[in-house]
């Protein structure tokens, strides 16, 4: 696929020899700015990466942490300072916040340590997070009994690592199927979807209460279980909830 880059003014075709960067101070002014200007931009981070902070890596959004970098020292004379920051994060479990260039821009970075590697994580400034307050969904209630049935199909789900094929790249493997098929000029497998009845009103409780059970059988435990707390009737659940506000998602 052959992408056209086009100028509505000359109306004409234009080249990447006669495409550059800028800055719109306003509708009809642009200021050109060269590769060469944006490359000798007078800052300390321009040439390297400057760490402004260490935190627990706990005190940090996961929202704000982008796409991970492996980090490699540049020489001989990078090597020691590369492996003291290195040993020095491993031992106080902490990660580093970093300023450094990137594209043209100036980017804020976390620094953590991956077995005997420095990996720089790409981090989103304030601005470029949008407020989720748009998207809440409108208030509801919830009961105890509701949210202990929550934790119940948590602490099933809950492991000590993510080995295993729940974590494999299914899609992936479709796809090599799809391309298998059509190479051998075969009818692509088809996905088998669920039944599902329309119309059909979900019970929380009892659809967390298979989840549950699917959750351990999948892991080879015992699928039964107890059975969920049932919902308290309107009365009760007004009399144990009195004096209470109530919880919402």
């Amino acid at each position: 696929m052959r992408v056209r880059k086009y100028c509505e003014i000359e109306d004409r075709e234009v080249d990447q020899g006669e495409i550059g960067k800028g800055y719109q101070l306003t509708k009809e002014q642009v200021i050109p700015i060269s590769e060469e200007e944006l490359r000798d931009l007078p800052l300390p981070t321009a040439k390297a990466i400057e760490i402004v902070a260490f935190v627990p890596l706990d005190s940090v959004d996961p929202l704000k942490i982008g796409e991970g970098y492996y980090l490699a020292p540049s020489g001989q004379v990078a090597a020691k300072p590369y492996k003291l920051l290195r040993m020095a994060l491993a031992r106080s479990s902490k990660v580093a916040v970093a300023k450094y260039a990137w594209s043209g821009r100036e980017r804020l970075g976390l620094l953590r340590v991956r077995d005997d590697v420095i990996v720089l994580h790409a981090m989103r400034w304030p601005d470029e997070i949008r407020s989720p307050e748009e998207l809440l969904p409108p208030p509801v209630e919830l009961s105890d009994e509701e949210i202990d049935g929550a934790l119940t199909l948590m602490d099933s789900m809950t492991r000590e690592d993510l080995e295993g094929e729940e974590f494999q790249d299914t899609y992936t493997e479709a796809l090599a199927q799809i391309i298998e098929a059509k190479r051998e000029d075969r009818e692509p497998p088809k996905l088998q979807e669920p039944e599902s009845k329309p119309g059909q009103i979900v019970d929380l409780m009892a659809a967390l209460n298979e989840s549950v059970q699917q959750a351990r059988a999948a892991r080879g435990e015992d699928a039964d279980v107890h059975e969920l707390p049932k919902k308290t009737t309107k009365k009760a659940a007004a009399k144990k909830t009195s004096g209470r506000r109530p919880r919402s998602a």
